[in-house]
């Protein structure tokens, strides 16, 4: 076996990276991370430098990869490690450049290691992680980065033992129990949460709101060029820069067809108001991006949290991860769920310091965890 480093996701074969792929995710599909890049929200100038991993048999098949990226800063890449640079710079070190293994924008959880179905998955991972560390140290990168790591023991137990310190964090999911529709999910409420939820969605039609459901490929160019205002009105907001262009969407729509779903809100002059951009998995719904030309009652709670339940019941799916943080999600049925990164610390004074820090800040997420599980909407037991 050998590897092989890549500066752009296009040196890669589309149809080799996707047979990797197995959870069909969005994020990780060579669709998403293509589309990045070419439309300039992934490149040098915002502080991403592809170098994406692949590990060949001696026939040159692909056996393996890990999208990875030098980065020059820590915006857009959720990994919460600001105060980390803060510390090397005052201690005269250099934080920067560092390697990291995730997708770009997206805190959304999934394997960081595509390995080919039919191939030894430690022997694959451990190659892997060892030219990620050989890249790291040539690089000479602060640290080696895993973000949003799935729910894949192994994998977190092979990079602490490698010297990768685990941090902790929490997200709100909810979760399939094999609904039947959006009432029947109701109906596992206590009596004024469920009222709380229906008066929530009847305020929405009493607005004279209309909501609807596209996927990217019932989405042509005039209709994008109504949704993505509303992208861009949220960033603008809160003094943040809208990394995907409106190229960006209109590509992603094509190629990724029926795993980019958009809910819409028209008004009365069917003009669209509002638009929740959401992607999906073989078994979940990824909510991502959120907008609105007005601040309408409760249209927030009911496009990007309740039309997104309401589809993952019709259509099957397990899950639903509507983004980061937000204890406002709690009360609508959204569970608190712990989420992983890993992070190979080079320095070893500064790797002692950021463990110490990580070992309270676990176990105040974990006690934090505990606290929203105890506001759930869900009627107790009897």
């Amino acid at each position: 076996m050998h590897c092989r480093f890549h500066t752009a996701i296009d040196d890669i074969a589309a149809n080799l990276w996707d047979a990797l792929n197995v959870t069909g995710s969005p994020f990780l599909s060579h669709a998403f991370l293509a589309a990045a890049e070419r439309h300039g929200a992934v490149a040098p100038a915002l502080g991403w430098q592809p170098a994406h991993v692949t590990l060949h048999a001696d026939d040159g098949s692909l056996l393996g990869a890990q999208p990875l990226y030098l980065r020059t800063h820590s915006f857009g890449d959720f990994s919460h490690d600001w105060a980390w640079a803060d510390a090397y710079q005052r201690l005269g070190q250099r934080y920067y450049p560092k390697l990291v293994c995730g997708i770009p924008y997206t805190p959304a959880s999934g394997a960081r290691q595509l390995i080919h179905r039919d191939a030894d998955r430690a022997s694959v991972s451990r190659a892997l992680l060892h030219a990620s560390l050989q890249l790291a140290a040539g690089e000479q990168a602060s640290s080696l980065q895993y973000l949003y790591l799935d729910d894949d023991a192994a994998l977190r137990a092979a990079l602490a033992s490698q010297g990768f310190l685990l941090r902790r964090g929490c997200q709100f999911h909810w979760h399939n129990a094999g609904y039947r529709d959006f009432d029947d999910f109701l109906a596992t409420f206590s009596a004024d949460k469920r009222k709380k939820v229906k008066r929530e969605r009847r305020r929405v039609a009493e607005a004279g709101l209309c909501i609807e459901t596209r996927h990217g490929d019932d989405i042509d160019a005039a209709l994008w060029q109504q949704i993505y205002p509303h992208y861009v009105s949220t960033f603008r907001r809160f003094g943040n820069h809208p990394a995907f262009s409106l190229g960006f969407f209109r590509e992603l729509g094509r190629t990724l067809a029926r795993q980019l779903v958009v809910f819409l809100a028209r008004d009365a002059s069917d003009a669209v108001v509002a638009a929740a951009i959401c992607y999906r998995s073989n078994d979940t719904l990824y909510g991502r991006h959120w907008g609105a030309a007005a601040d309408y009652h409760s249209l927030h709670f009911a496009l990007c949290f309740y039309e997104g339940i309401d589809y993952c019941i019709r259509e099957g799916l397990q899950h639903f991860e509507p983004g980061a943080q937000g204890e406002h999600k709690v009360s609508r049925g959204f569970v608190p769920q712990a989420t992983w990164s890993a992070f190979h610390i080079a320095d070893p004074r500064l790797r002692g310091m950021i463990a110490d820090f990580l070992q309270r800040e676990q176990q105040a997420v974990a006690q934090y965890q505990d606290e929203m599980a105890e506001h759930l909407p869900f009627r107790q037991p009897g």
